[in-house]
């Protein structure tokens, strides 16, 4: 069935076939794509996308000598099994298994490590000039997707590398519109004659003669860049000081090879851009490219199944609500650094079109654009997850806190999310919002709470922030009227005796179960900030041991919190602070994670009567 890819073991195999071989390795590449990824899950129509791109890329560019820098890394599943990682497939995304992202520590083929977007000129370009100070003849590529390049540190990296005459090629891989055959095929002759050596040689003399002559060098110059503008879209990467060739068809083999080897020749900085269609050569996928970027396990023939959720997730909850709280306040503005599936915005952006936003790869915009809105007296939500809000830190204290703007962010895949890994678990938001001045944290115990909290995120008159995990919660049924609950003030669930457990967010459900074998108090603290300092006291005043839980690391994160509060109250007593370790937490089922930091009950459970003992 795979003549040809079983034989691929490295790209060193796959320099060895003939050209004409290279369209049968693709038709098995794109198959064996289909066939794994449909039995582990994984991003798939951005992979289908690429297999041509991947294998031009490694039959011309002598890897891993010569550096391929993957931005974001979704699409690498084609590069993974071309640099001998074929059989670990099966493991993809699987607790201790193949990463789905670039690694470095996976492969010396896996150059820089990428997860989220917009990274890879920048790293490239420090990549091309280590090989210059080192005088090696290396090359070094980075591929970057349209999506990625909506970001502002795409265009950073760009103006930097122009300026810097560095040999280095950005590949713009373009999967958002389709080449016609005339277009196509003059886009494709003129891509060859523009990376050839005639051209480039031309251009050299000519610039060498006309040198002597300023004003008629710089006539030729706008002659040319005028007549690259006309019949194609370079002119903004020229003026970066990118020699702009493209765009040619990403699918075709013959053109994508002669182009890359022209190009590989070439010095300076040199821009590629490349046309594929996301999901190529499964229809289902070519059809909703959106479904099947992201897919669990699904059986080919049929396609991904749509089946009804035994629960409503936690982003169907703040989609609902949004859409609730937008019928009822007009100043609602939704904005989305591009997630609006992932983030449960599709029924608002149909429902209230005029008043969502999605602002395209660029987190950092996407919060001073609702810092603008909330300064004019709007009631801007950002949805945005956990890791994704990193980005924007600078933003939130500076344009956000300082200045006490009513923004309300709503922070999906908070803890451990699963397959993604280190880069998408949402680790450390609870630390990095906490030691914010004026900023409110809170942690909803399970879906009926996360719609009571962003109500009250949102009737609160300043910055906030109400963090939920990926998926389900424990299946607690949904209040549709909303109630603002009180700043500050968290609850006791069970009561108990020596022991109070401290519940943040989502481990409410396993510390009540732990709590049954302890006899333990267990209180849902609801707020990180500001932490519940009376109930805090109170606990203190009545138990022996008290023991946080959170699934946010442990150092300056909620347990911190009520560390610091006993230490102002002055009340010495016994600690346990539960949470993520101080390391990253690899790729995995969530409820294997979960165990594997012993944030189970049992795990929780065996924790304190380690610590007591």
């Amino acid at each position: 069935m795979y003549e040809l890819l079983e034989k691929i073991n490295q790209p060193l195999d796959l320099r060895s076939l003939e050209r004409k071989q290279l369209p049968q390795l693709a038709h098995e590449l794109r198959e064996y794509l289909i066939d794994t990824v449909s039995k582990t899950g994984g991003h798939l129509s951005s992979n289908l996308g690429t297999v041509e791109l991947t294998i031009a890329l490694h039959y011309v560019f002598d890897t891993p000598r010569d550096r391929l820098v993957w931005d974001v890394g979704h699409q690498t599943y084609s590069h993974k099994i071309l640099t001998g990682r074929r059989e670990q497939m099966p493991t993809l995304r699987q607790y201790h298994g193949l990463a789905g992202f670039p690694r470095r520590e996976e492969s010396e083929f896996d150059t820089f490590g990428t997860a989220h977007s917009s990274t890879s000129i920048s790293a490239a370009l420090g990549m091309a000039v280590a090989a210059r100070a080192r005088s090696e003849d290396r090359r070094i590529v980075a591929v970057i997707g349209d999506g990625a390049m909506t970001a502002g540190m795409a265009f950073e990296a760009l103006n930097n590398a122009g300026a810097m005459d560095a040999n280095l090629l950005v590949i713009l891989n373009d999967n958002d519109m389709s080449i016609s055959e005339n277009v196509g095929a003059l886009n494709n002759y003129l891509a060859r004659l523009l990376s050839g050596r005639f051209y480039s040689a031309a251009r050299r003399a000519s610039e060498k003669v006309l040198g002597r002559m300023p004003p008629v060098l710089e006539l030729a110059r706008r002659a040319e860049e005028h007549m690259k503008g006309m019949v194609m879209p370079g002119t903004l990467f020229e003026e970066f000081g990118f020699n702009y060739i493209g765009p040619i068809d990403g699918h075709d083999l013959d053109v994508l090879v002669a182009t890359l080897s022209n190009l590989r020749g070439l010095d300076g900085p040199q821009f590629l851009h490349v046309v594929t269609r996301k999901g190529k050569g499964y229809q289902p996928a070519e059809e909703n490219a959106i479904l099947y970027h992201g897919v669990g396990k699904f059986a080919p023939p049929e396609g991904i199944v749509a089946k009804p959720a035994a629960k409503p997730a936690y982003t169907q909850i703040f989609g609902d609500w949004l859409c609730d709280m937008a019928a009822r306040d007009e100043r609602l503005i939704a904005i989305t650094p591009a997630m609006r599936e992932g983030s449960g915005l599709v029924r608002f952006s149909q429902e209230y079109a005029d008043r969502y936003f999605d602002v395209g790869i660029a987190e950092q915009h996407a919060v001073t654009f609702a810092a603008g809105l909330g300064a004019e007296g709007m009631k801007p939500v950002v949805a945005i997850y956990s890791t994704f809000l990193q980005r924007a830190y600078d933003q939130l204290i500076h344009d956000i806190c300082i200045q006490n703007l009513d923004v309300t962010f709503a922070i999906d895949r908070a803890g451990l999310v699963g397959a993604d890994g280190p880069t998408h678990h949402g680790s450390f938001d609870l630390s990095y919002l906490r030691c914010l001045p004026k900023m409110v944290v809170m942690t909803p115990s399970d879906e009926n709470e996360c719609r009571q909290m962003l109500y009250t995120a949102f009737e609160f008159e300043g910055p906030t922030a109400v963090r939920y995990p990926r998926g389900s919660g424990p299946g607690t049924a949904v209040k549709q009227e909303m109630t603002a609950l009180p700043i500050g003030v968290g609850e006791v669930r069970r009561q108990g005796k020596h022991i109070a457990i401290l519940a943040f967010g989502a481990p409410l459900t396993a510390a009540l179960q732990a709590a049954e074998g302890l006899d333990a108090t267990v209180a849902n603290m609801r707020f990180v900030k500001p932490l519940d300092e009376d109930l805090v006291r109170e606990l203190s005043e009545t138990h022996e041991v008290l023991v946080t839980v959170e699934e946010n690391v442990i150092a300056g994160g909620a347990g911190s919190a009520v560390l610091e509060a006993l230490e102002r109250m002055q009340r010495p007593i016994n600690v346990l602070q539960l949470g993520l370790p101080d390391r990253f937490v690899e790729h995995g089922d969530p409820h294997s994670l979960i165990i594997e930091c012993g944030l189970d009950a049992a795990g929780i459970a065996r924790s304190i009567k380690d610590h007591i003992s």
